[in-house]
């Protein structure tokens, strides 16, 4: 009788030690989603300048289409009364053009502001809301042929702290990128020693050789570094392209850059992508977001 008591305790106590995991499993995958996507509206999007197949800007909206299902998805998971996930899109700086500011307003999500019945739109109608107005954004941008460009290394001095981290630890906090990697705003071109606020085929092409990581790393060249507090921000960046296809060692360099920059900052995960076609790049999310 008491082995039989003693083996039954045993079994109950293993019972509990698996649930004990089970439940931290899942309250792992329970994270509210803190999701700001940066893009870049320079020329990189025009398509008489870089044709590609399909164009840049339709790349950039299939990127964005699977982000917000990856959104949709953290809903369900939490469950409607629970979901309180946030994600927006924007530029850096504000563009001039006020049309584009007023449909950047739509895309400006936060479910912890609205009761269950909005909760339920958002899920319903998110992905056809981005899709539909990052295009027009686009369209506008290519028709008027003014590129705005994108102020990265700005946004990362001044606002990613305001913008892009939520200080509630409920949330994963994720900034997605999507930009060509060249970096450069006629506002902010700074020099120090080998440290820009850009790079640029002025910079780079100097490390164009098969020897350009060493040369690199032996006069420390790179984006200057303002900050290192970026711990509780995860960085996604997509969409990098060589401005000469047929010499793509500026993707390396590009992204090897970029990489030791977030890595300066203490920025806690982060990957840089080359551009290719949208099924490739959503495996690339989709295992970002995932793991």
């Amino acid at each position: 009788m008491k082995r039989l008591i003693f083996i039954s305790t045993l079994l109950l106590l293993f019972a509990c030690g698996n649930n004990n995991s089970a439940n931290k499993q899942v309250n792992s995958q329970k994270k509210q989603l803190n999701i700001s996507i940066l893009l870049d509206l320079s020329d990189r999007i025009n398509p008489q300048k870089y044709p590609v197949i399909p164009e840049h800007f339709q790349r950039d909206v299939e990127i964005v289409k699977a982000v917000t299902e990856h959104f949709k998805t953290n809903m369900e998971n939490l469950t409607a009364w629970k979901a309180k996930g946030k994600i927006r899109a924007f530029f850096s700086p504000v563009p001039s053009n006020p049309a584009i500011n007023e449909i950047a307003s739509k895309l400006n999500i936060d479910c912890s502001k609205i009761d269950n019945k909005g909760r339920k739109e958002v899920y319903d109608t998110l992905t056809p809301l981005f899709s539909q107005n990052l295009t027009e954004i686009y369209e506008q941008s290519i028709i008027a042929s003014s590129w705005e460009g994108s102020d990265v290394w700005r946004f990362f001095k001044d606002d990613v702290q305001d913008y892009c981290i939520e200080k509630d630890d409920n949330y994963r906090n994720i900034l997605i990128i999507l930009t060509d990697g060249y970096i450069y705003h006629k506002q902010s071109a700074y020099k120090r020693n080998n440290r820009y606020s850009y790079l640029l085929s002025s910079n780079i092409g100097k490390y164009r050789n098969g020897n350009w990581q060493e040369q690199i790393d032996n006069v420390d060249f790179g984006l200057t570094c303002t900050r290192n507090d970026l711990q509780d921000l995860e960085v996604l960046v997509l969409e990098v392209s060589a401005e000469n296809q047929s010499n793509k060692i500026d993707e390396d360099i590009l992204k090897y850059s970029l990489k030791k920059w977030f890595k300066e900052m203490n920025v806690c995960k982060y990957e840089v992508y080359s551009s290719d076609l949208p099924a490739n790049t959503k495996t690339r999310i989709d295992r970002f977001l995932n793991n």
